[in-house]
């Protein structure tokens, strides 16, 4: 019962074809449509079969790059053989952002997948059934390769280097502009009333100055939306650095408030953003989540990182983010969290038992392993080929996407059955134009 039901997060086999590998989705969300069928939105995973050629150069350079230095940072390093690589190459997916939304009823079951961690082998994956790793995320439209940005880094390389702890009496030979600056000392003379007056104090220049700012008496047209930006951290943050510059007198730090050209306005990102920008970044965080590169690069470009990222943690603070968190959380509960998907016990369309003959065959032992007797065979590849696969071999193809045995030649990757049929057309015609040429020898020479 277990098995066959299927959570939201859960890594799972997809059908769409009966005679292509299954491909390999993260459900993301549950719905059920108005005729009362169940779907899925998927995050999409790639094989590397599914890759352009170039893409899978640059897969093996990284690949060949981790190796390298999990034989530095590790101790015992097993290195692959050349068939154990051929077979790690079926367990490497590649993440991307594409996302679908696929009948329910094509699942054919439950696999594992999880980011590639340096302290591990990816050799390990070879004795887990039904588990796949990935370490590089795939753009689709781009045609892009890219290492996933939860990496972890571990090793020599990325650990921190401490500072020796200097003894009482000892030089200082250390760059003093390169240290932290002090920018507040809680030991001074002023009790919590004065410091709370002076707060007070520096909200009502806030306020003032906004009401004798144009710009800001569009932004906030009211009395009321004056003093609520006025009274915002970055407000008190000017004033207990006015106080710490002037050493902690009140009556200079008053004046200091009030500059020269007139009283001082203090404005954080949540003021300066626009409603547009705000509606803009709410729009790119529900399609990329909080990843602040591509939601400033796709949506908010004339703004700085900088800006954008502290923007999110003090829109955290708003009303319109618990708003937003009350819905998201009234959806879920409506959608569904599981759904009971039985085993699918159909035939493939693929299978040759009472379809061809031993003799109709050619007796032609299975493209994967080579043996010539199994319980079952399955048509792989065109049909003008009479290539088969064994049982074992056809589970292996469906679930991982490759031949897991090396050829009688040696070969760990043999191209597949439209690769053939293209090299024999191309053996029969060149055997052809040789015929042709020799009759033409014949007839005039």
């Amino acid at each position: 019962m277990s098995a066959n039901m299927y959570r939201v997060g859960d890594h799972v086999y997809f059908e769409t074809s009966s005679s292509q590998p299954y491909q390999i989705r993260r459900i993301e969300e549950l719905n059920k449509t108005q005729n009362g069928n169940v779907e899925a939105k998927v995050m999409c995973y790639f094989r590397r079969r599914d890759l352009p050629p170039t893409l899978t150069q640059l897969a093996d350079k990284h690949q060949m790059s981790l190796e390298e230095e999990q034989q530095v940072n590790s101790e015992g390093f097993e290195e692959l053989s050349d068939y154990e690589r051929h077979l790690q190459k079926h367990r490497e997916l590649f993440l991307s952002r594409q996302v679908e939304t696929v009948p329910a009823t094509h699942i054919r079951g439950k696999c594992s997948v999880t980011l590639l961690n340096e302290t591990e082998s990816a050799k390990s994956y070879l004795s887990r059934e039904d588990s796949f790793y990935y370490s590089l995320v795939y753009d689709p439209q781009q045609k892009t390769l890219l290492a996933d940005k939860g990496e972890i880094r571990v090793g020599s390389s990325f650990q921190c280097h401490l500072i020796p702890l200097s003894t009482e009496g000892e030089n200082d030979d250390r760059n003093l502009d390169d240290l932290e600056e002090l920018v507040y000392k809680p030991d001074h003379d002023l009790d919590d009333n004065q410091l709370d007056q002076l707060f007070i104090l520096a909200r009502s220049v806030g306020t003032f100055g906004r009401a004798l700012d144009c710009s800001s008496t569009v932004r906030q047209p009211s009395l009321h939306m004056s003093a609520a930006a006025a009274s915002r951290d970055i407000t008190l943050f000017h004033a207990m650095d006015v106080l710490h510059e002037n050493e902690y007198d009140l009556t200079k730090t008053i004046c200091g408030l009030v500059g020269k050209g007139g009283p001082t306005i203090c404005r954080d990102e949540m003021e300066e953003w626009s409603s547009s920008e705000a509606n803009l970044f709410e729009e790119a965080l529900e399609k990329y989540g909080k990843d602040f590169v591509d939601i400033r690069q796709d949506f908010l470009p004339w703004k700085s990182l900088k800006s954008v990222i502290e923007y999110y943690y003090m829109w955290k603070t708003t009303d319109r983010y618990v708003q937003q968190k009350r819905v998201k959380a009234a959806e879920n509960e409506s959608k569904l969290k599981q759904v009971y998907i039985p085993s699918y016990n159909k035939p493939n369309p693929n299978l040759l038992s009472g379809k061809l003959t031993e003799s109709q065959m050619g007796g032609r032992p299975c493209e994967g392993c080579g043996t010539e007797k199994a319980e079952a065979w399955y048509a792989w590849g065109p049909l003008q080929l009479q290539c088969r696969l064994c049982d074992l071999c056809w589970s292996y193809w469906k679930h991982l996407g490759g031949l897991k045995s090396a050829s009688a030649k040696g070969e760990y990757e043999r191209p597949p059955p439209s690769q053939r049929l293209e090299r024999s057309a191309q053996v029969v015609w060149c055997t052809f134009l040789n015929y042709m040429s020799l009759i033409v020898k014949l007839f005039f020479f």
